[in-house]
């Protein structure tokens, strides 16, 4: 059974159709690369997958929740459902810990010391064991980032949502972001990324996804398909990031 599957998803904002017949079925353990230019609708299926969007058609059903037309309550979804953004909305006044803990605490009722040595779990899987008191400023963005990833793995989610969370990064922080994820996927965790690290795409995702004008255009196998693009639309989008 999918732990993903998106059927004929439609989103809309007024005339403009961001996602048009949006057809996606996601595998457990899956590491789905979604690729494409600005504006063809990544960010937005991403938004709508965890409820951040409400869709107009079609429906989409995640670890054994539907989201239709008219959804409202999804509480128990982001229970199971982790995102991380491009920006890494980290509460200045918390420590690292203290963010960490904080939607376990107050979303699963977590007692204290669980949810601390949760913390203290993720933290080292993200290599920032040692972080554990200090404040968002007194860190890289490198560092906030795999904080926030650490955040969404504290919920101990089924599938993981990753919105070009290395795009505000420059060079040497984006690799300690990407190597945390490529450490999360080797481990089994079902992950959807939107990413414009195409090296990184085709090396660590199993699957990619190309959309062009809110439509799939193209998906498979990540390494079938950065080697022999099949539309001309994909070709001259993967061009120039692969000499």
């Amino acid at each position: 059974m999918p732990a993903v599957q998106l059927n004929n998803i439609k989103k809309c904002y007024g005339a403009l159709c961001v996602l048009d017949g949006i057809n996606l079925s996601v595998e457990p353990r899956d590491v789905v690369a979604v690729i494409g230019q600005s504006g063809s609708g990544k960010s937005t299926m991403l938004r709508c997958i965890n409820g951040l969007e409400q869709i107009q058609g079609g429906s989409i059903d995640i670890v054994g929740h539907r989201i239709e037309p008219g959804t409202h309550s999804l509480r128990s979804l982001r229970k199971e459902v982790g995102m991380v953004f491009q920006s890494y909305n980290l509460f200045p006044h918390l420590n690292v810990a203290e963010n960490i803990m904080l939607a376990p605490r107050v979303v699963k009722n977590v007692p204290k010391q669980e949810a601390w040595e949760t913390a203290q779990m993720v933290l080292k899987q993200v290599g920032l064991a040692d972080k554990v008191g200090a404040y968002p400023d007194e860190l890289s963005g490198g560092q906030q980032q795999r904080v926030a990833i650490a955040r969404s793995l504290a919920m101990k989610p089924k599938v993981m949502l990753f919105d070009e969370v290395t795009s505000a990064l420059d060079p040497q922080l984006t690799g300690e972001v990407l190597k945390t994820i490529a450490e999360l996927a080797a481990a089994g965790m079902t992950m959807i990324l939107v990413t414009h690290e195409m090296g990184f795409a085709r090396q660590v995702a199993n699957r990619t996804v190309f959309m062009y004008k809110g439509q799939i255009w193209e998906e498979g196998r990540s390494e079938d398909l950065f080697a022999a693009p099949k539309t001309p639309e994909l070709r001259s989008f993967i061009a120039p990031n692969l000499k």
